[in-house]
């Protein structure tokens, strides 16, 4: 058993390297390795990695270079999408309040007055559905129906916006 490399290791692994063993070796080289036992091996190490390495990249295919281009959009997309929806939802938030705080005040603002509108509600005439007996009757029912609609409103942008999400 000999401790140092053979003198022709070298030139067997640059053989390796570039691909050209064992169809464009010299014969002389392919002499040496039957007799040699280190070149041998580096000869049996080295092709079984690169035939480890060549089955590998078969099998890690990557995706399509137009399906990668795709994928960044739709994820730049969803970024840009995702900061701008931030103000808005605290613009809805704001709106909703706002909402909340007129239907409150107009609440108390018809509390205070003994809800006429509720009279108005009880009267079964069909002259009391005009406009200027709705005006006469029920000073506090124009601003209460504002306030409803903006409520439905808001209501059915919420509605909308958790649906979406789902």
């Amino acid at each position: 058993m000999t401790l140092r490399p053979c003198t022709k290791q070298p030139e067997v692994a640059a053989m390796l390297a570039r691909g050209h063993w064992p169809n464009a070796c010299p014969p002389e080289l392919r002499t040496h390795l039957a007799n040699c036992r280190s070149c041998a091996d580096l000869v049996m190490v080295t092709q079984a990695f690169q035939q480890s390495r060549a089955a590998a990249t078969q099998q890690a295919r990557p995706p399509a270079p137009g399906v990668v281009w795709w994928r960044a959009q739709l994820r730049k997309r969803n970024a840009a999408m995702e900061q701008v929806s931030k103000p808005l939802l605290g613009a809805y938030v704001f709106a909703l309040a706002i909402t909340l705080l007129v239907a409150f005040a107009v609440v108390v603002l018809q509390a205070r007055q003994g809800f006429p509108w509720l009279a108005w509600l009880g009267q079964p005439h069909v002259e009391s559905l005009s406009p200027s007996a709705l005006f006469a009757s029920a000073g506090g029912l124009l601003i209460l129906i504002p306030v409803f609609a903006m409520v439905a409103v808001v209501g059915a942008v919420f509605v909308y916006f958790s649906a979406e999400r789902h």
